[in-house]
């Protein structure tokens, strides 16, 4: 079989049996660009997921998940999911808040007291709230650590004691709650006090509270465990026209909360249907996080249109907790992208139509830039492009 094509498709069933109906057309459409974008821009490796009421039913591997030694992409491959990580640290946070240990209303310094040190120039940095963190509207700068500039240096800061240093130097950018604005370090803030309320490092709570209960078992933060490093995906950048190999296996140290995440496709199938939700599940998705609490977050907290770089991309999102809303005529999105180290992951959600997709990409074509021209982007243009797939059904 070629490398290029490996699917599997479980067809609906439908009335039209028989017949092509306008969600085949448009799953045959998407697959198409998918083939043609990637060839275009010399993607190595990409997979995409379709999940409905708990189903996965269309997935397909396309490429390498290795491109000097041809290893071919598969079910095991193991991606970077980077910033899609925020959307577990968010319900780490709303689980913890269930529990009555915390209330988004908080002010962060409770629980993290050396933010203390930051300087606000537009009143007491004590005001600063869980909520303006998990939303984006807090103030803080995008760039957890900004002055990384040679190779020698770590991927990224290894320990907590590193940030904190720093919090002297660093200030609110603008007032708290008036805007949006994406914040990396804003999300380790919010993983620090997961491990200080829960007394366990970050990546043992969400193992212990989301991945297992999920039954994400391939699933990790960070380095890649012995077992599992024939399936971790390598990535990489297209620099002048040519493709060019990223680190391999990066350890994001302090910034896990933001981006750490790893998993194999079928792993986060099994989160999509989670979200998702499903009434015959229901006492089971409980235990991870209530349905109500879900949808609390994703109720739009503030306008997020001048930002390129999450969910559809448009001048009509929204920031919700931890996920991003949007609508066209007919859907309501809601969801969340990462990319870094020469990965690009996309998780879009169609709740009213309970379709979900996946999207991963091990190259890079085009650094993410807050710029309309980000959707101009190979990556981009396959993702966007799933919105047909709802707005088929929705029809």
């Amino acid at each position: 079989m070629s490398r290029w094509i490996a699917a599997a498709l479980v067809l609906m069933a439908s009335p039209a049996a028989g017949k092509e109906t306008g969600f085949d057309k448009a799953l045959g459409d998407f697959r198409e660009l998918h083939r043609a974008e990637m060839r275009r821009a010399n993607i190595a490796g990409s997979s995409f997921y379709l999940v409905r009421d708990g189903r996965t039913i269309a997935a397909d591997h396309l490429g390498e998940q290795d491109a000097d030694a041809h290893v071919p992409v598969d079910a095991a491959t193991i991606y970077h999911w980077a910033s899609i990580t925020k959307t577990m640290t968010g319900i780490a946070i709303m689980q913890l808040r269930d529990r009555g240990l915390l209330s988004l209303d908080d002010p962060i310094v409770r629980y993290v007291p050396e933010l203390a040190a930051v300087h606000n120039p537009y009143g007491d940095t004590g005001a600063i709230t869980l909520r303006q963190l998990i939303s984006h509207s807090a103030g803080f700068r995008s760039g957890t650590w900004p002055w990384r500039d040679h190779d020698w240096q770590p991927f990224e800061p290894k320990g907590w004691a590193q940030l904190a240093a720093m919090l002297p130097y660093t200030q609110v950018e603008f007032k708290p709650g008036s805007r949006f604005s994406y914040s990396n370090p804003g999300i380790v803030y919010l993983g620090q006090v997961i491990e200080r309320l829960s007394g366990e490092d970050y990546e043992v709570y969400v193992d212990k509270n989301i991945l297992k209960p999920l039954g994400m078992h391939a699933s990790y933060f960070d380095r890649t465990p012995p077992y599992l490093l024939s399936h971790r995906s390598h990535s990489y950048y297209i620099k002048g026209g040519r493709r060019v190999a990223a680190p391999f296996d990066v350890d994001t140290g302090v910034t896990v909360s933001n981006g750490g995440l790893n998993a194999p496709m079928p792993d986060m199938a099994k989160y999509a249907a989670f979200l998702l939700g499903d009434p015959a599940r229901q006492s089971e998705f409980d235990l991870v996080l209530k349905r109500s609490s879900i949808e609390e977050m994703w109720t739009p907290q503030i306008v997020a249109g001048e930002d390129f770089t999450q969910g559809r991309m448009a001048k009509t999102t929204q920031a919700g907790l931890s996920f991003f809303i949007d609508r066209s005529a007919a859907v309501r999105f809601v969801g969340h992208n990462g990319d870094q180290n020469g990965f690009r992951a996309y998780l879009s959600l169609c709740p009213d139509q309970r379709l979900g997709s996946l999207l991963a990409f091990n190259t890079e074509t085009r650094g993410v830039e807050n710029s309309a021209a980000n959707r101009k982007t190979a990556e981009s243009r396959i993702a966007l492009a799933t919105d047909s797939l709802c707005e088929a059904l929705a029809k």
